[in-house]
């Protein structure tokens, strides 16, 4: 038995009487109805309610005497229920006709606790527009904001336990219920198809992001009160888009960086690297570690010779090795590492140039953190469009980069490019992880891998082994892509990964939702025709 939970207050007829509609329609019949009218003043509500209940008893009724707010409202329709779920509906919005059959085919899997699935939203005219096609889920995404939204069902023994949706926190009530909820439970399912229809009305966030301002204090709120309970120390900031929010952890200050940066040749490129890094960063504890890679120029050992010239201030902190074999990506990094002192490993290309002055910190928060296995940048392309937000897998036949070629400002796919948030791989262009995890894993995969590919398969590793990898949009840098070698793809590492990952790249990524196409990499759903 599923109980959706309706809180209503003077809502039109017309749209109160099209979401319990949605409701009977439903495919599956085990449902019950529980609404709670807020002390609706418009006087056709109770009526209204009424003839619901007496024409299906699967409704139940229950009035406030004094308007409480959506909070108390939704508590007190939560009181009628005795479903063993709780499905929540505005009274204004919409479930498509399998939305109760769809979550009840997903706990023949597994008893859940919570189940969300996609949603898109409904103009005044019916039409469906707005598709939200979700990732799995995604821990680090909801700090970022509430994407889980519509529809949520949740288990009612353990909203009980949790106390129900908590005042103070109108209009993030929801958020706050999912951020505590999923604190007790890893028993949650994303189910990739569009259950729900929420309606754009008039001063409705559905319409309008800035309608209802007290939202975005609410959802702070709710984040500040998630990081005391999770024990995470740091500041709840607005993000780059309205709605979006920064959960700032504090970093230790005490992690020592080593930027690992293989080359050969092109000092001009290099030289222009590393001024960026000393005249940017803000970051001190940090050396730099240049890898030689069998460099023919007269000019670079010119400019080796007199590298800690040049930056006299940061001589201290410049480490040259040589790797005198043939070019082997994953196996120069490896070496590398050996020599480093670091306890974070930050591999970085040397066809980059630093923009934000503080992307070591915006990476170290996130790489300290124990169930994270590798943190990635925001590289852009010297056009300022993007050239790395984060990596699918299985677009392209293995991999590729998101957003590419978007102007790099862009928020992209229900924003998407500027939160913080789970992928699947990173690019090691610019790459930060813990040496002891990098050490755990065996480096990179030198053997089968030695041009591309690496980081793909490094990230897939960690993956399996349980660890997090995390795309932050506030680290970013140019990469003037492949300026150094060009572009070499290997027709038995693109075998390798193919064999290795067939299963992954066939189920497909969890971080991009199956509704999109493999085509492009700008979170473009897929377009079926139907044909007669």
């Amino acid at each position: 038995l599923i109980s959706i939970i309706v809180p209503v207050y003077n809502v039109d007829k017309e749209l109160l009487d099209k979401a319990v509609e949605s409701v009977q329609n439903q495919w599956y019949d085990k449902w019950e109805l529980c609404l709670c009218d807020d002390a609706s003043p418009a006087k056709h509500i109770k009526p209204l309610l009424e003839s619901y209940k007496l024409k299906d008893k699967r409704i139940k009724v229950t009035y406030r005497q004094k308007n409480g707010g959506i909070v108390k409202a939704t508590n007190d329709a939560i009181k009628l229920a005795t479903g063993s779920y709780l499905s929540l509906l505005d009274n204004d919005d919409e479930l498509t006709k399998d939305a109760l059959f769809e979550i009840v085919k997903a706990l023949q899997e597994e008893k859940y606790d919570y189940i969300y699935s996609d949603e898109d939203k409904l103009e005044l005219d019916g039409r469906r527009v707005e598709p939200y096609f979700k990732p799995d889920w995604s821990p680090t995404l909801l700090l970022s904001n509430n994407y889980t939204c519509h529809l949520s069902t949740y288990r009612k023994k353990l909203v009980d336990k949790i106390g129900g949706l908590r005042e103070g926190y109108d209009g993030s009530q929801d958020y706050d219920l999912v951020l505590r909820f999923t604190e007790h439970t890893n028993k949650i399912k994303h189910i990739p198809k569009i259950l729900y229809h929420w309606r754009k009305i008039p001063g409705s966030t559905a319409a309008e992001v800035n309608a209802k301002p007290y939202v975005f204090e609410s959802a702070k709120k709710a984040l500040r009160d998630a990081m005391k309970r999770r024990g995470i120390e740091g500041e709840v900031l607005d993000g780059i888009w309205k709605g979006s929010y920064r959960v700032k952890r504090n970093i230790k200050g005490t992690s020592f960086v080593s930027i690992i940066i293989p080359f050969k040749d092109k000092v001009d490129i290099l030289e222009q690297c590393l001024t960026s890094i000393f005249n940017k960063t803000t970051y001190d504890k940090y050396e730099v570690i240049l890898v030689d890679n069998r460099s023919e120029l007269y000019e670079t050992k010119e400019f080796l010779n007199k590298i800690k010239e040049i930056y006299p201030a940061h001589k201290e902190k410049i480490k040259l090795l040589s790797y005198d074999k043939p070019f082997n990506y994953s196996a120069i990094n490896n070496y590398a590492v050996k020599h480093a002192k670091g306890d974070m490993i930050l591999l970085l290309n040397n066809d980059t140039e630093v923009i934000s002055k503080d992307w070591i910190q915006a990476m170290l928060e996130h790489a300290e953190v124990k169930t994270v296995g590798a943190v990635g940048a925001k590289l852009i392309y010297p056009n300022d469009t993007i050239q790395h937000a984060g990596v699918i897998i299985g677009v392209g036949g293995i991999a590729n980069h998101t957003f590419v070629k978007q102007y790099k400002d862009d928020n992209g796919y229900f924003g998407l490019t500027n939160v913080v948030r789970e992928y699947s791989a990173v690019t090691a262009a610019c790459m930060m992880v813990r040496k002891e995890v990098f050490e755990e894993m065996g480096g990179l995969n030198e053997k089968e891998l030695a041009v591309a590919f690496n980081d793909v398969d490094f990230c897939l590793r960690l993956r399996e082994k349980g660890y997090d990898i995390i795309y932050t949009p506030y680290a970013q840098l140019y990469h003037y892509e492949s300026l150094s070698r060009g572009f070499d793809v290997n027709l038995k590492e693109v075998e390798y990964m193919q064999r290795k990952y067939k299963s992954i790249i066939e189920k497909g990524d969890p971080f991009y939702n199956k509704n999109f196409t493999r085509t492009q990499v700008n979170f473009t759903p897929e377009v079926k025709v139907k044909t007669s």
